[in-house]
């Protein structure tokens, strides 16, 4: 909402004031669709009780491809969504604080490294953080848009823009379905409330329906209440002063008002960057479990956070900010394709969904979310076409390469899977072993080497490190079946860290075995192409980091190699 206003200001001034007289309608339209959109998005929260992401709808009845396709608009939608809110609430401090201006981009970085530390250490999408500024923001610009009808109603509300800008090209369809499809950014954040059903509290689906439905209609009032006001007193946005800024200034001046709107509206932007540091994260994970996304991506930190997601979203969305020189305008062509495409699949699977399962008023349902399937896809449509030259096409480009990446990944790992089975394990049988040290000159390191291969024998001893307790069960039971001979030492890590559990217990293995050469044997799985390598053996990597300057432990790598 914040920077919708301003996008539809930005393309009909290049007509002139016969293009700034067309604002208003335009903004009556994009409120109605948002009326549609959250409807449609009402269905989903009550069909899907867990979450109902896009990728998931998409995918549950529409097939892998559409719900590919969703996940790789929602990874834009979640990158484009935390460079575009830091700017804009990075725009809001310089129209306090215009001397801060040279330093946009710095303070978009550290923004962006704010929120990804919070995140890392465990930051939780609590109400707690955001329901004061929240509700600050809402109050205050819901002051300044009473106070301006109020001074409008008596004919004393000044013009900030008295001249009349000189038109650049003329009022076209084309301009107007540009101006439209940029104020249609006021949408974002719509799907968040869906995805975040289980957030709420009991009853979770009536309560995030209803929270839908408020936020709707708070953003539908305010967001006609900027643009008439803005329409009224003559609003140019620019980098240094958004629409809501200007309209502020001339409501209540340069005073306490004018500070806590532009303060809390920094802050809230800043923080609707957060639901990103939450979505990305955790879509990426469900994509690796699919394994559609490296494995990594499903590993959680030591505060339960999907950390490599949070880092990846962070790095990448920096990377944009420093591109496009802290530009929120600049930006936000990348921003609206995620966004409506995602809208359009998530709103499609419903209607299928509906088809298949029927369910009470199944009939007026499919209506409901056929009308927001139909009517966002017109919309992604526009975006595409108008926004193409502004940046658009990149996202054209990234999506559909995305997706051709999720299947690569995903054949990738179906065929190592399928190498690595071997049914009911044979019995382990001893294998003849001819050991080759390359010898440079003789020192100490070649004796050292020499002496550790002379005394390769001794006990034997397997130890996982349990961070899903079920799935620890499960390999006992298997280890045991096996009868390999070789004990299995399971040791629980209810904070779901691997490394450490594993390096302590190596070092109790050496306090215990004083004297003893400790041979650490890490499995490796080589797969046949170098671009696969990531895929892999992270672990194993970490574990060699981790164990590098243990005393009296060696670490051997065992490859395997894979022929897919």
């Amino acid at each position: 909402m914040a920077y919708g206003p301003d996008e539809i200001l930005y393309v009909l001034v290049l007509a002139g004031s016969a293009g700034l007289q067309l604002d208003l309608p335009i903004a009556l339209a994009i409120t109605a669709l948002l009326a549609i959109v959250v409807t449609s998005y009402r269905q989903t929260i009550y069909a899907y009780p867990h979450g109902g992401g896009s990728y998931t709808v998409a995918r549950e009845n529409l097939g892998v491809l559409p719900g590919l396709l969703a996940a790789a608009a929602l990874t834009v939608d979640y990158v484009t969504t935390v460079a575009v809110s830091v700017t804009a609430g990075v725009e809001a401090l310089i129209a306090l604080s215009p001397g801060l201006g040279p330093h946009r981009v710095a303070l978009d970085v550290a923004c962006i490294v704010l929120l990804m530390v919070a995140n890392l250490r465990g930051l939780r999408e609590a109400g707690g953080y955001f329901v004061v500024p929240t509700y600050i923001f809402i109050g205050s610009l819901a002051l300044v848009v009473l106070w301006g009808l109020f001074h409008l109603a008596g004919g004393s509300l000044p013009q900030v823009h008295p001249g009349a800008p000189t038109a650049v090209e003329g009022v076209s369809l084309f301009l107007v379905l540009r101006a439209f499809s940029g104020g249609c950014t006021a949408l974002t954040g719509v799907e968040a409330v869906a995805n975040g059903v289980p957030t709420f509290k009991p009853p979770e689906t009536r309560n995030a329906a209803g929270t839908l439905g408020f936020l709707a209609a708070t953003l539908g009032v305010l967001f006609l209440g900027i643009a008439g006001l803005g329409h009224a007193v003559g609003a140019l946005p620019s980098d240094q002063a958004s629409v809501i800024a200007q309209v502020t200034g001339v409501v209540a001046g340069k005073g306490v008002l004018f500070v806590v709107v532009q303060i809390s509206s920094a802050i809230i932007l800043i923080l609707a960057a957060n639901t990103s540091f939450n979505g990305f994260p955790l879509l990426a994970a469900i994509m690796a479990r699919d394994e559609f996304l490296p494995f990594q991506f499903a590993h959680r930190g030591l505060r339960l956070a999907y950390s490599n997601g949070i880092v990846v979203l962070g790095l990448i969305a920096i990377g944009l900010v420093v591109a496009f020189g802290g530009s929120t305008h600049a930006l936000i062509p990348l921003f609206a394709v995620g966004v409506f495409l995602a809208f359009t699949l998530s709103q499609a699977g419903m209607v299928h969904h509906w088809l298949r399962d029927h369910g009470p008023r199944w009939r007026v349902k499919i209506v409901i979310n056929g009308t927001g399937a139909v009517v966002t896809a017109i919309v992604t449509l526009i975006v595409v076409v108008t926004k193409f030259p502004q940046g658009a096409w990149i996202v054209v480009l990234i999506v559909p390469l995305e997706v051709m990446v999720f299947l690569a990944i995903h054949r990738h790992y179906a065929a190592a899977r399928q190498e690595m089975k071997t049914g009911d394990p044979p019995p382990p049988r001893r294998v003849a072993i001819r050991m080759i040290i390359p010898v440079g000159q003789l020192n100490r390191a070649v004796t050292e080497t020499v002496s550790y291969a002379l005394s390769v024998r001794g006990p034997i001893e397997a130890i996982h490190v349990a961070v899903d307790a079920d799935a620890a069960e499960k390999l006992r039971a298997s280890w045991e079946r096996w009868g390999c001979g070789v004990p299995l030492r399971i040791i629980p890590s209810p904070y779901r860290e691997v490394i450490e559990p594993f390096v302590h217990a190596i070092k109790e293995t050496r306090r215990e075995h004083a004297g003893a050469r400790i041979s650490v044997l890490l499995p490796e799985l080589v797969p046949r192409h170098w671009w696969e390598e990531p895929l892999h053996n992270q672990f194993t990597v970490a574990l060699q980091l981790a164990l590098r300057h243990e005393e009296h432990v060696i670490i051997i790598n065992v490859p395997v190699q894979l022929e897919a």
